[in-house]
């Protein structure tokens, strides 16, 4: 098994950044276009070449503003590009994944909103496909209980179109008003080689997810014995407001409890 950590994003400046996590230890990174994909193809490309000669796995978060379920055609299309700008630069990255939250319920039933974010997910493979993309979807279970994206939603997905996944703990906790059964997750996922996941702490109400916060020290080593229990592959990005400090002091959990990193 291997263990891969590292934060959401560089802190600004992608070389830098990419540098700092080398230096904690780490050896993961997501390039965040949460808003916006501002980076060109050439950066992309030396970003990538930078992260590969460190040993830093990369992967995409695309932006935030996607909604592969709405009515409004002209929303509708400007998601799809959006994606598929953020698959653009993910293959100049050599970064494999490419997240993003795939839609609302709106007005239809989850089993057409299914339909609706399936058929759109298939288009934009034809798109990847044809312009030789190296890259994957990974729609990300979501933290919204009005929104799209439950962990079997997105088990779905993978299923009916060979899709990627990202699998959000935090986001899963607050749909399920602060419970989560590592075992039952990892019971599901037991089928995949490898899993590309977020964590952070997780404000919630009822609703679901109302914010991120520093993750804990307990809430780490959770998921850390589990994930050590079952043998798991993973590659773990946080998402806390100290995305670089809750990814070393996760490593700093995982060497606690006998895991030694690659580095």
């Amino acid at each position: 098994m291997e263990v891969r950590l590292g934060p959401a994003g560089t802190g600004g400046n992608s070389f830098l950044g990419l540098d700092k996590v080398k230096e904690l230890g780490l050896n993961a990174c997501e390039i965040e276009f949460t808003y916006g994909v501002k980076m060109s193809n050439g950066l992309a490309k030396q970003v990538g070449e930078k992260a590969r000669s460190l040993g830093i796995e990369l992967s995409v978060h695309a932006p935030y503003y996607v909604n592969l379920n709405s009515l409004e055609k002209k929303k509708l299309e400007a998601s799809k590009k959006r994606i598929l700008q953020s698959c653009e630069r993910g293959h100049f990255l050599h970064a494999k994944n490419i997240v993003f939250h795939p839609g609302f319920y709106g007005k239809k039933s989850k089993e057409e909103t299914f339909e609706t974010i399936k058929n759109a997910i298939l288009e934009i493979q034809k798109e990847i496909k044809k312009n030789g993309w190296f890259v994957t979807l990974a729609p990300e279970t979501t933290g919204k209980k009005n929104v799209f994206g439950d962990l079997n939603e997105i088990l779905n997905l993978v299923k009916e179109t060979h899709c990627s996944f990202c699998i959000d703990f935090a986001h899963l906790k607050a749909r399920n008003n602060g419970t989560i059964d590592y075992n039952e997750i990892f019971f599901k996922l037991k089928q995949f080689k490898h899993i590309q996941a977020h964590f952070s702490g997780v404000n919630y109400t009822n609703a679901g997810e109302q914010s991120h916060r520093i993750t804990k020290e307990s809430e780490i080593e959770e998921l850390a014995k589990a994930i050590l229990k079952h043998k798991i592959n993973i590659t773990i990005i946080n998402e806390s407001p100290d995305t670089f400090g809750d990814s070393l002091k996760t490593k700093k959990v995982f060497e606690r409890l006998g895991y030694k990193f690659k580095i």
